[in-house]
């Protein structure tokens, strides 16, 4: 997002409205909101070496550094969020993992594992994962481009219905889907990497 608001493609409401639906729609939910399915699925077929599989594929798959390693750092404090909370004994063996190296950790993962935990049925828990996001991404955008408060608030208003149409295309992906992105995208991550100024690391 950083790098489309210092090349002044992002500069309004209406651009980064704009943006921010791409991302939804081409970018996180083919990775991260379909890592959310899949971890659903495999909880539901009790298949965890499914999970640890995952943890592999969204890493290696996520070429920017920068957001590979916020993932990695974001995933690891949301397991331990769910370990202190709720003492979820799957989020113990993740961390454990995590400590062996034999994983990296990813918020996806984990956030599916606590609504698994809690009883939050599998297309709620996507919704809100998206949802998390997208209101993660426009507090940001409307610091960096800047925007105002209200601006932010009617993006998200705006994206309600994108977001449950994502969700729709999210329950009816295959597995193959995982990993298809917006090239423009991915390539502005790496680019902000370089950047002269940064706020935000992802």
């Amino acid at each position: 997002m950083e790098t489309y608001i210092q090349e002044e493609i992002v500069y309004s409401k209406e651009t980064f409205f704009e943006w921010i639906r791409i991302y939804l729609e081409k970018q996180i939910a083919y990775t991260d909101g379909l890592a959310c399915r899949l971890t659903f699925d495999a909880l539901q077929k009790n298949d965890r070496p499914e999970l640890w599989v995952l943890d592999q594929k969204l890493f290696v798959q996520n070429i920017p550094k920068e957001a590979r390693e916020a993932n990695r750092r974001i995933g690891e404090r949301l397991i331990r969020m769910g370990i202190d909370l709720y003492s979820i004994p799957l989020l113990e063996e993740y961390l454990k993992k995590i400590r062996a190296k034999e994983a990296y950790g990813h918020p996806g993962i984990a956030f599916s594992i606590i609504c698994q935990y809690l009883g939050i049925e599998k297309r709620q828990g996507i919704l809100t994962f998206l949802y998390s996001s997208m209101v993660t991404l426009i507090q940001n955008g409307v610091r960096g481009i800047p925007l105002g408060q209200t601006a932010g608030q009617r993006i998200l208003l705006e994206l309600h219905p994108y977001l449950q149409k994502t969700t729709e295309i999210i329950e009816g992906m295959d597995a193959d889907d995982f990993g298809a992105v917006a090239p423009g995208i991915e390539i502005s991550q790496m680019r902000h990497e370089r950047l002269h100024t940064r706020l935000f690391m992802s």
